[in-house]
C-alpha cells in the first residue's frame, strides 16, 4: 500500500508552493516551478485533474514533497 493518497493537481501545487516553490513561467497548464538548490520542474496538470498514488511519488522525488504536505 502506497503511503500516498490521490489528491487534487490544486491541492498538490498549493503544497509545493507552501514548501518553498515558485511558480517561474506558465505556459497553458504546464507551470514551471523553481526553488533555490533544486532543478526546475514542469507541473502539467490541469487544476481539477486527480493525481495518483505513483505520480505523486513521482513528483515527490523530484520535488521534495511529503505526504504531510498534503
Amino acid at each position: 500500500m502506497s503511503q500516498w493518497p490521490s489528491a487534487k493537481a490544486k491541492r498538490v501545487l498549493a503544497a509545493l508552493l507552501s514548501i518553498g516553490w515558485e511558480i517561474k513561467r506558465q505556459s497553458g497548464s504546464h507551470r514551471t516551478l523553481s526553488r533555490a538548490g533544486w532543478s526546475n520542474f514542469v507541473f502539467a496538470f490541469h487544476d481539477a485533474e486527480e493525481i495518483g498514488p505513483r505520480m505523486l511519488a513521482r513528483i515527490a522525488k523530484h520535488t521534495g514533497l511529503k505526504p504531510e504536505n498534503l
